[in-house]
């Protein structure tokens, strides 16, 4: 009888060790080391900075090296398409659907070519500037410029979020002054410190750029050639509202507050003003096994529910946002529709 017992609880117990062996073998959907491509060759921007948060915290929660590679929207897009097997996936923000819409050379639909997945942050600091000795304060008074026969210059990256917000304004001057929007001209530029550039020389009235680039400026007396005034942030109201208290910089989240509707507003039509959101997300090739996508989504919700990632974000200017692959899917759909709306009018 003490033989039986004995190898009873030698079974029991290798059945207690293999049990969770097994349990942790059918959910270990990705294996070695992860190559997560992003939309930017910057590894200095805000893309790469988000991704990296996001990376490491998907290392420590799955046991699995998450590395981030800045090889630019063409080539991560180039790469995913040949790569099904989960050991590369991308991220990028918004510009991977509005770059469609643009018609940008290298971008294709995403919801057609790739599987989106899950969002998980917001950069609450899409601007747009002028000299601080500017006539412009609002982008009302830009708007009015048009309309009353000026042109008003505007440096944009074509082709996406930094194009956006341009084209929100000049379909105000469209809805207020029909006809009067040629009196927006969009000077094309590249990086930051391009459009800033066309600022200090002259060359530009307005420039889109960012609250982490282009604060340091605005803090700069008006005299100073390089003195910048935000017009303008994009960001909803709310979304803003989520940041630290100490804002970005020396500019406070009350301060940052003051450039967002409703303080300053850029009519959309039925009574709407534009907003936009900068918001992350992950894309996967087409043929990515489902349980990879499970197991990132699962794991997102873990690191979110557990919190701290969100105090690492706020403290580099992210706005936490995680969404689950299917929702996430669903609201990037939705959104890209909304502003299909403004730049199918403009084209018209």
């Amino acid at each position: 009888m003490k033989q039986l017992l004995t190898r009873a609880k030698v079974a029991l117990l290798a059945l207690s060790l293999v049990a969770p062996m097994q349990s942790f073998a059918a959910s270990d959907a990705i294996r070695g080391n992860v190559r997560v491509v992003i939309g930017s060759s910057s590894t200095g921007g805000d893309t790469y900075q988000a991704s990296s948060i996001i990376a490491d915290a998907l290392s420590e929660n799955l046991g699995v090296n998450f590395k981030v590679d800045a090889v630019g929207s063409s080539a991560a897009f180039r790469t995913l398409e040949r790569i099904s097997n989960g050991s590369t996936i991308m991220i990028f923000h918004d510009q991977a659907y509005l770059g469609h819409l643009y018609g940008t050379p290298g971008y294709d639909n995403i919801f057609e070519n790739f599987i989106v997945g899950p969002t998980f942050a917001i950069n609450p600091g899409n601007a747009y500037l002028v000299p601080k000795n500017s006539p412009y304060k609002t982008p009302q008074d830009v708007i009015d410029a048009a309309g009353s026969g000026k042109t008003v210059r505007v440096a944009i990256q074509p082709g996406g979020v930094s194009e956006i917000g341009y084209s929100a304004l000049k379909n105000a001057v469209r809805l207020q002054y029909p006809g009067k929007e040629s009196n927006l001209v969009p000077l094309n530029t590249g990086s930051q410190s391009d459009k800033n550039q066309t600022l200090f020389d002259g060359l530009a009235d307005v420039i889109n750029g960012t609250v982490q680039a282009n604060e340091q400026y605005t803090r700069l007396p008006a005299d100073d050639q390089k003195a910048m005034l935000f017009l303008w942030l994009t960001a909803r109201h709310d979304t803003i509202e989520q940041a630290n208290a100490e804002g970005m910089g020396k500019t406070s989240r009350e301060d940052l507050l003051k450039y967002v509707e409703p303080a300053v507003t850029v009519p959309m039509g039925d009574d709407e003003n534009f907003t936009f959101d900068k918001e992350f997300f992950f894309l996967y090739n087409k043929e990515t096994d489902p349980k990879i996508i499970e197991a990132i989504d699962t794991a997102l919700a873990e690191i979110f529910e557990a919190g701290n990632i969100q105090k690492v974000q706020k403290k580099s200017f992210f706005i936490p946002n995680f969404k689950p692959s299917s929702e996430a899917q669903t609201y990037l759909k939705d959104k890209r529709d909304r502003y299909a709306d403004i730049i199918e009018a403009l084209n018209e």
